[in-house]
């Protein structure tokens, strides 16, 4: 009897080791706690792990921004996954931008494996009332916020259509915007982020507020991609709004074994109209966007052919 109890410890012992064993282990980098791509990456690594089982874990890195993300390739492993634009993938291989004097090897090895919710362009004014095209900027107390995105193709865009001597930028952190819209210390600010953005939402529940649109012409200009946010997605928005946003993609590196990045691109997918029912911002990714990721990753290729998906060149 003490010899089958022994037995079947050890039996256990196994089973549990080799349990252990079988479970896949990645790191997410994404961005700041408190952020709406913080949350995704919360979110995703929910997904990826019910979608597979728990075979594939997902531990949640807080990043300081996406060149950040990039520039962790440098000394990551198979087991690193992280956000970032395709734009700034590119300056890395390339060495240019921020990322001039600072080129490595390991850049070329990165990878695609999924899109994810865009960075979309918001301007947002006080008030239900009044226009809705960027003219409504003009005379206006307007917050940029620093050091993003957001802040710094505001500015672009301000400088492009020749506002910038036609409004005054407010000196404020864009983390008080809602609370800066809401006392009048500000008439409107601008935001990078997925849609629906929890400041925008926050803003448009004191006074309600007006997202300004651009013109199809305007969106030429900007050079960015046209993004449509759908009527109804903030309150008392009747209608489209049309402006512009960046494209943010999962990568991972050659490093990562062929088998996982297979399975975590399906799991992905298999899990987006779920997290879509929970998180609206997924509504915004779809498989028309797989064919301007880039270089995909050997593994998620595979997915995607199987799965009859149009990828680019």
């Amino acid at each position: 009897m003490r010899q089958w109890k022994q037995a079947m410890l050890a039996g256990a012992v196994l089973v549990a080791a080799g349990a252990a064993h079988a479970e896949t282990r990645l790191t997410y980098k994404s961005a700041k706690t408190g952020t709406s791509y913080y949350q995704m990456a919360v979110e995703l690594a929910e997904g990826v792990r019910s979608a597979t089982d728990g075979q594939i874990g997902m531990t949640v890195e807080e990043s300081q921004g996406s060149v950040q993300n990039v520039m962790e390739v440098r000394a990551r492993g198979g087991d690193y996954v992280f956000t970032a634009p395709p734009s700034l993938v590119a300056a890395a291989q390339g060495a240019t931008g921020p990322f001039e004097g600072k080129g490595n090897p390991n850049f070329d090895e990165i990878r695609a494996l999924f899109p994810i919710p865009s960075l979309t362009m918001h301007f947002v004014m006080g008030g239900s009332e009044g226009p809705t095209d960027l003219s409504a900027l003009e005379g206006q107390r307007i917050l940029l916020g620093k050091g993003s995105f957001g802040a710094s193709e505001g500015q672009k865009y301000l400088d492009l259509f020749g506002l910038t001597d036609k409004v005054t930028i407010a000196d404020a952190e864009l983390s008080n915007a809602g609370d800066a819209l809401t006392n009048g210390q500000i008439d409107g600010f601008v935001t990078a982020g997925s849609f629906p953005a929890p400041n925008v939402i926050e803003a448009a529940a004191g006074e309600g507020v007006r997202i300004l649109s651009l013109t199809d012409e305007q969106v030429a200009q900007t050079g960015q991609a046209r993004v449509v946010i759908p009527a109804d997605v903030y309150p008392g928005q009747a209608g489209d709004i049309v402006t512009t946003g960046l494209p943010v993609v999962a990568f991972a590196s050659t490093a990562m074994d062929d088998e996982t990045a297979y399975q975590l691109t399906r799991a992905f997918w298999t899990q987006r109209d779920a997290m879509a029912a929970n998180a609206p911002w997924w509504d915004g990714v779809s498989t028309d966007q797989v064919s301007e990721l880039g270089a995909l990753h050997p593994g998620a290729a595979r997915y995607y052919e199987e799965a009859g998906v149009a990828v680019g060149e």
